[in-house]
């Protein structure tokens, strides 16, 4: 039987042409590669699950700069996430 899984540059070729589901492979294969670089590049073309896992990973670390830029980005859930951040108040604690 014959491989079925697509290598990255076939991948890359259906994502140029179009194809969303391609683009969102190669963010998956960007993720499970930990190449956020990649992810960033996938966002910038577009992909919105690129933007849905870097904010996953900016949301875990608490990087709201991060936030901020993939929301500048487009990824508008990133905003979002941010502003629930920041609205946020912190614990005091009571002395």
């Amino acid at each position: 039987m014959a491989n079925m899984n697509a290598d990255r540059e076939t991948l890359r070729a259906l994502a140029d042409e179009g194809n969303e589901t391609a683009l969102d492979r190669l963010a998956d294969l960007a993720d499970a590669d930990g190449d956020l670089g990649a992810l960033s590049e996938l966002l910038d073309e577009g992909s919105m699950h690129a933007g849905s896992l870097l904010t996953r990973r900016a949301a875990a670390t608490g990087d709201l700069r991060e936030l901020q830029r993939i929301s500048d980005a487009g990824y508008d859930e990133a905003g979002s996430e941010l502003d629930r951040r920041l609205k946020t108040r912190p614990d005091r604690h009571r002395d």
